[in-house]
């Protein structure tokens, strides 16, 4: 059982996760608060991959470490019980015998599951599990997506015009640039959303016409791995994906090989199944997929997406691309700049 104060420490906890963001991935973004005769005696959150777990930065907080064994110490996910890069914080609390342990939520990676909880509990500390347990999920939801359905996160995003379209009519000779729908505002919260996610994926077609970076380059922050789906390399030789040294990945049917920033993944086909395996063969746990109109349809189809943000500009084509057709109703709407932003969650 647990009480209102519980699920008052554990939002803490997930308070002081979510400022560890993207800088943490591939691991989950974890919070915990230390807690002796109802005041607050440590906290701590993992701030860096590779860097000291929350458990770690809690504990080294406190001013008074012999009051460890009167404490509880909440925590957002399940304490590791296995040596990655740091050792394991099941070990921690066990050494400084806490008193109580509070966990938001299991840990879905094999290595950890219910293993650290076990280990505390073998050492006779009382354990609670389940505070704020959704709240918990969803702070690190590509994550548990990742473990549990062997594939990334799966967010799509596409702009439209008033009348629904993608893109205009391009013709052979038309040059290579982007045809904006949205207003330069919104430009740079879809290269925000680029800096939330691990990858960004597109079809080799609209590397063809708008020649993009699929950068950040509007925002400070890191910038995703691409993905281009190319099943026959006919993807211009010239294009910035090419050619700026960022890292890429092209996904294909002809060739392997690795080339300086360049991965040639060699698939036996290209169906959105596939292609989420083998990123998750490559510890992808998002991806960000942004076009064209039929690679995002194929997602939606084949149900294989998890968000979908639908971005609705104030220009008009009259002819062009169809937007892809997505079903239910937007979880959230918004209004950025002078352009409607929808969205959608998969139930």
């Amino acid at each position: 059982m647990h009480t209102q104060t519980d699920e008052l420490y554990m939002q803490r906890c997930i308070d002081l996760a979510r400022l560890g963001g993207v800088a943490v991935a591939p691991n989950p973004m974890v919070g915990a608060v230390i807690v002796l005769n109802g005041e607050i005696i440590g906290e701590g959150y993992h701030q860096l991959y590779g860097g000291p777990h929350a458990e770690v930065n809690a504990v080294r907080s406190v001013l008074h470490p012999g009051q460890l064994s009167e404490a509880t110490i909440y925590v957002s996910l399940e304490p590791c019980a296995h040596h990655g890069k740091t050792p394991p914080c099941a070990d921690l609390i066990v050494e400084n015998r806490f008193k109580r342990v509070v966990v938001g939520s299991l840990d879905p990676f094999h290595a950890v599951s219910g293993k650290g909880i076990s280990k505390i509990q073998q050492a006779g500390i009382e354990v609670t599990v389940g505070v704020l347990e959704k709240s918990c999920r969803a702070l690190n939801k590509r994550f548990f997506i990742y473990h549990e359905q062997q594939r990334p996160y799966v967010t799509l995003k596409w702009a439209q015009t008033k009348d629904g379209l993608m893109d205009r009519i391009r013709q052979t000779n038309t040059k290579r640039e982007i045809n904006w729908i949205s207003a330069p505002e919104t430009q740079a919260l879809v290269h925000q959303w680029r800096s939330e996610e691990q990858a960004i994926l597109v079809g080799w077609k609209t590397v063809e016409k708008d020649n993009p970076s699929l950068t950040v380059r509007a925002v400070s922050g890191k910038n995703p791995l691409r993905v281009i789906i190319d099943s026959q390399l006919q993807m211009p030789a010239d294009s910035q994906v090419y050619t700026d040294g960022e890292k890429t990945i092209v996904l294909n049917l002809l060739r392997a090989e690795v080339h300086g920033n360049i991965t040639w993944i060699q698939l036996p086909q290209l169906d959105t199944s596939t292609i989420l395996k083998a990123l998750y063969e490559q510890g992808v746990q998002s991806v960000f997929i942004e076009g064209g109109s039929q690679t995002l349809q194929h997602f939606l189809a084949d149900g294989l997406w998890d968000e979908a943000r639908v971005i609705t500009g104030i220009h008009t084509f009259g002819e062009g691309i169809p937007a892809p057709v997505i079903s239910g109703v937007p979880t959230q709407t918004f209004t950025f700049s002078s352009d409607q932003v929808y969205q959608y969650f998969r139930s």
